[in-house]
């Protein structure tokens, strides 16, 4: 069954979160950027990646934290591949990051990508994030439980999704799926490339349904063109009235991390120093009102934690494609 391995996975994934936090703090260094870092979300505007980027740039503006911009930067395309076969060709600027979640481990395993996150260098785990189910306001879904019987009735029924097929999105509820009774290869995921996107089409009726992160759902349910069915947390998300899939009877939770990379041969000082810019940054006022406007629970790893953890998740994911039936490498 597909429910085990991946129940196991958001297990892990969230004792990891509770036992890191900013404690683990990073070691300064004298480099400072020369010039406006490039700052890439490898999607278009308005998903998880593009939030991330464009939040962490306005706190370190706000704040004062560092004498040059970090410019957000949209490379949209391939689940976030197009982005990081870019990014893997300027393998040695210290002035450009990027934007990382489980995509970076996900799309390469399902082939649609050649470079992992070993081709890069991790910086720093920021967040977490849970997922959420969302339909339009006149949909005749009330719960989670409604969709996934629709689905169980008619496979036709869609749910739109910001990353790639066999990438986090689709794997999240292909998990909830299974959770509920249901073949989960059998969920017609629709791929979109960024949240943005995938709620657009949403709207437009092209889909049934979307699956994304909880914080950048946030402002569309405030504006009440959308309604959500369920979320992937342990528990209700402070400021966001939905229901989680364990109070539905769904024994399953799924927590989508967020952090920042940098190419691969990055220089040792300017490494050092993203570290304990994040690390500071996230000590700040700016920070704590973002995170709890966009329902993000801090998650700080180092680079080398972070990079530990990410070598964990390649097993975790590998276990689940296998399962999903779309494990290419």
């Amino acid at each position: 069954m597909l429910k085990k391995p991946l129940k196991t996975l958001a297990l892990m994934g969230a004792a990891l979160t509770l036992a890191s936090g900013v404690a683990s703090q990073a070691v300064a260094s004298d480099w400072k950027p020369s010039r406006a870092v490039e700052f890439i979300a490898p999607a278009n505007p308005g998903g998880g990646w593009d939030t991330l980027v464009r939040t962490t740039s306005n706190v370190i503006r706000t704040e004062n934290l560092a004498d040059q911009n970090f410019a957000a930067i949209n490379v949209p395309g391939g689940g976030g591949a197009v982005a990081w076969a870019q990014i893997a060709r300027d393998n040695r600027n210290d002035h450009k990051l990027f934007a990382t979640s489980p995509p970076i481990i996900l799309v390469p395993l399902a082939g649609t990508s050649r470079f992992n996150h070993t081709h890069f260098t991790p910086v720093a785990r920021l967040i977490t994030d849970y997922s959420i189910v969302l339909v339009p306001q006149n949909s005749p879904y009330q719960s989670i439980n409604d969709l996934f019987a629709a689905i169980g009735e008619n496979p036709r029924i869609s749910v739109g999704g910001g990353s790639a097929a066999g990438s986090m999105d689709h794997i999240s509820i292909a998990g909830a799926a299974a959770a509920a009774g249901l073949n989960a290869a059998s969920v017609n995921y629709i791929a979109f490339s960024g949240g943005g996107e995938a709620m657009t089409n949403l709207l437009g009726g092209h889909v049934d349904a979307v699956i994304t992160g909880a914080g950048e759902a946030m402002a569309q349910l405030q504006g009440g063109e959308l309604r959500a069915l369920g979320v992937s947390a342990p528990e209700r998300i402070p400021g966001l009235d939905v229901p989680t899939y364990k109070e539905q009877g769904l024994d399953y939770t799924f927590d989508i991390w967020r952090g920042v990379m940098a190419p691969k041969d990055i220089s040792e000082d300017a490494l050092r120093y993203y570290e304990d810019l994040f690390a500071r940054m996230m000590e700040t006022d700016d920070w704590k009102a973002a995170t709890e406007r966009l329902g993000w629970l801090d998650a700080y790893q180092n680079s080398e934690e972070f990079g530990a953890f990410l070598d964990l998740q390649l097993e975790q994911f590998r276990s689940v494609l296998g399962e999903l039936g779309l494990l290419r490498n």
